[in-house]
């Protein structure tokens, strides 16, 4: 099948992969006096004195918006909100489909920071929750960071922390196949923009051994004043060795790949100069930084990519759906990084020890089985560590 094309057809016939459903009949005059006028105005008013009863007498509980402004769209680029709109769609019907959870895509037209953020807050009263997606860096690093100070519910920045929690989860299970612990790792990251940060900064909350971040310029350094604000924040926090050089240098004995970054930039050479056993992810779409096929023949151990052709797809959409579940179950103020790293384990833990191998050390993203374990891992941390509104 082509997908490109089919899909395209099908947008043509859907006209929009969600609608709104009415909960309540409004079919007689009793009916409508208790859904709407008159006997409306008593749940008002009790918002009114507590606007906390919102997530009591409305949908706020159950109810987030999908927000881009259009500049990150998939591999696409800065295409424009509207043009983003049938990605932020798929996305909320993702969300209902495998988290239970109604999503609204909101496709802001504005590229300012202080725009967007002023939006989201005179917004936030209605949701239960704030999914950001597809809003380029750095941007998105000072949005992100600005909603989580002001908002009372919780802000996520799927690009960033949606694809660090799955990449864990994932490398959890890889480690199991070669025999290797986290922190003895060396890990090499290419690609230095939202993704590639957020992973290296998950990583390091995980324990994990030295970090290397790589973009088209090579590895990032400690001290080299051409770096960006964000850069250069991440560059202190890796390469404790202060390597410098290209990608293929930072390869050189290291024992995973982790490429959220451009096509082809990876050969076979270069996989051949990592450790034994080597881990490769190349997550790149839709041409990874490497195949699947050369990187398996060059002698990495665990492949996996970003294509849903190929085993080991390596997608935030086992991530997303379960983890607002369980925030908005638990009444969170927050999505902290003991939720995530309750999520990643939760993933990894739905392939069992009799089904992991080379091919097969993620479930499926259409496992209801996974979206189920990480809401019920993300619930019980959120009451944990403090950010529900539930009392314990």
């Amino acid at each position: 099948m082509n997908y490109r094309e089919e899909s395209l057809k099908k947008h043509g016939e859907w006209k929009g992969k969600i609608e709104v459903s009415c909960r309540v009949e409004v079919d007689s005059r009793e009916k409508l006096s208790l859904a709407y006028t008159p006997g409306v105005a008593e749940p008002c008013l009790a918002i009114h004195e507590d606007p906390e009863k919102s997530f009591d007498l409305t949908r706020r509980w159950n109810t987030v918006p999908v927000i881009t402004d259009g500049t990150a769209v998939l591999g696409l680029g800065d295409i424009g909100p509207e043009a983003g709109m049938p990605v932020m769609e798929g996305k909320c019907a993702l969300f209902k489909a495998f988290g239970g959870v109604d999503a609204f895509p909101l496709c802001i037209r504005s590229k300012d920071a202080d725009e967007i953020v002023r939006t989201i807050e005179l917004l936030a009263g209605s949701f239960g929750g704030i999914n950001l997606e597809d809003i380029s860096a750095p941007r998105c690093f000072e949005i992100e960071r600005r909603l989580k100070e002001d908002l009372d519910i919780p802000v996520f920045h799927d690009d960033q922390h949606g694809t660090a929690v799955v990449s864990a989860a994932a490398l959890l299970n890889a480690l199991k196949l070669v025999g290797k612990k986290m922190e003895d790792l060396r890990i090499v990251i290419n690609g230095a923009g939202a993704a590639g940060i957020a992973i290296a900064k998950y990583l390091l909350k995980m324990n994990a051994g030295d970090i290397i971040l790589c973009d088209r310029q090579g590895i990032l350094c400690d001290g080299d004043k051409q770096l960006t604000d964000a850069k250069a924040e991440i560059a202190r926090l890796t390469n404790r060795g202060l390597r410098k050089g290209s990608l293929a240098d930072a390869m050189k004995s290291s024992d995973v790949f982790i490429g959220v970054s451009g096509p082809n930039c990876v050969t076979k050479e270069m996989v051949r100069s990592m450790a034994k056993d080597a881990i490769v992810f190349a997550c790149a779409n839709p041409t990874p930084e490497i195949s699947r096929e050369d990187a398996l023949e060059a002698g990495a151990a665990v492949v996996g990519t970003g294509s849903s052709e190929k085993p080991n797809q390596i997608n935030n959409v086992l991530v997303f759906p379960g983890l607002f579940r369980g925030a908005l179950d638990a009444r969170a103020t927050d999505i902290n990084a003991e939720m995530m790293i309750a999520a990643s384990h939760a993933i990894a833990e739905c392939v069992n020890d009799e089904e992991l191998s080379p091919d097969y050390i993620l479930p499926y993203a259409y496992d209801l089985r996974a979206h189920k374990a990480v809401a019920s891992a993300v619930c019980e941390t959120a009451v944990r560590t403090g950010v529900s509104r539930l009392k314990k």
